[in-house]
């Protein structure tokens, strides 16, 4: 069923950068919809990759764009440590490398050996746990686009003296690079094993924000990324991601739905 959107705003707009701002996809694929002739608005078809959409405009993507945004493949990795997330130094082993069939959990295509599947947000060589890889446009943007909502959840045990007065502080006025922090959720669930819920993915943050207050990060499991949950998924294998699941994730990054 072809995809429609009345624009609500109160000034044209460029279709590329409405369809950007919305999360429905990026620019450049936006650009490349409009040229193929997929996009059109109150029933005209555009060519213009310039062309504005007016308030109270109907815009509609045909069935065959909506293949075509869909068509990025997503997969849903537990990374063991020891491997990173992308672009490896010599000697290290990059995440991509476990994408093989025996690790397979479930039905789908195994990505060919070149297949470009970057990582959609950090996850250290000695962490663990939930890593997202793909050519989704759209579920790239979702995770890790500046107006993102999706929060993040990891495990972590710490070593060090846990107080009230270090969780407080992790929760609300630490400083990065000189940068505030944004507030985030931090409980102790059990003596040295605490629950970190972010916002944002700064380089090592957890570890980094941990020393801050006197503690060192001995494991860091990252569970679950907006709606989608590591779940019972064995260490090293993977899945890819349904239908279902990239809608809930398009969705609530979006602010929607909660």
């Amino acid at each position: 069923m072809a995809f429609t959107r009345t624009y609500d705003g109160d000034e044209p707009v460029r279709v590329n950068k409405w369809l950007g701002q919305t999360g429905v996809c990026s620019r450049r694929e936006a650009e490349s919809l409009i040229a193929e002739g997929l996009v059109s608005i109150d029933g005209e078809t555009i060519s213009d990759p310039g062309r504005k959409i007016e308030p109270g405009q109907t815009l509609t993507l045909n069935d065959t764009a909506q293949h075509a945004l869909a068509s990025g493949m997503t997969i849903l990795l537990h990374k063991p440590v020891g491997y990173v997330s992308g672009q490896p130094d010599p000697g290290k082993i990059p995440a991509v490398r476990l994408l093989k069939t025996p690790n397979r959990v479930g039905e789908g295509e195994t990505p060919a050996r070149d297949a470009s599947l970057p990582p959609i947000g950090r996850l250290d060589e000695d962490s663990r746990g939930l890593l997202l890889l793909s050519s989704d446009g759209v579920v790239a943007k979702a995770v890790i686009g500046p107006a993102s909502e999706l929060d993040k959840e990891y495990l972590v045990v710490v070593d060090g003296h846990v107080t009230e007065g270090k969780l407080s502080k992790l929760r609300h006025g630490l400083e990065l690079n000189g940068k505030a922090l944004k507030p985030a959720r931090v409980t102790q669930i059990e003596p040295q094993r605490l629950r970190f819920i972010l916002t944002e993915g700064k380089y090592r943050q957890i570890r980094r924000m941990c020393e801050l207050v006197g503690l060192e990060v001995i494991d860091l499991y990252r569970v679950r990324v907006g709606p989608l949950l590591l779940g019972d998924l064995p260490e090293g294998r993977w899945r890819h991601l349904t239908p279902a699941e990239r809608d809930a994730l398009i969705t609530q990054a979006k602010g929607e739905g909660r």
